[in-house]
């Protein structure tokens, strides 16, 4: 099974500086974000080259704030650190592995 990437101010910035980054900015309290963590799981063990991560917005305020997150389960397709692709709420597998094609 591979690893989910659990970011936090230490490490978010260096982890999405280079390649190519899934970011789930969720809280443990959010009902569709555990709708949509086992999605990110499967897309983890599934594909090579791309880091699936996640940020609890209630411990990393700060970088919910810088990325304008205000609705969750909020996801992020990042590329050498720039957004590109954004979605709000739980996304089907199929959605986010395309975003994730149309990245490379």
């Amino acid at each position: 099974m591979a690893d989910v990437l659990h970011l936090n101010n230490d490490n978010f910035a260096e982890e999405t500086s280079t390649g190519l980054s899934v970011v789930d900015f969720w809280a443990p309290w959010c009902g569709p974000c555990k709708m949509l963590s086992p999605i990110l799981d499967q897309i983890a063990d599934e594909t090579d080259g791309v880091k699936i991560c996640k940020v609890d917005i209630d411990e990393n305020n700060e970088i919910a704030a810088n990325f304008n997150v205000r609705t969750i389960p909020a996801v992020f397709i990042i590329k050498d650190g720039e957004i590109v692709e954004q979605f709000i709420g739980v996304q089907s597998k199929q959605t986010i592995l395309e975003a994730i094609e149309n990245a490379k």
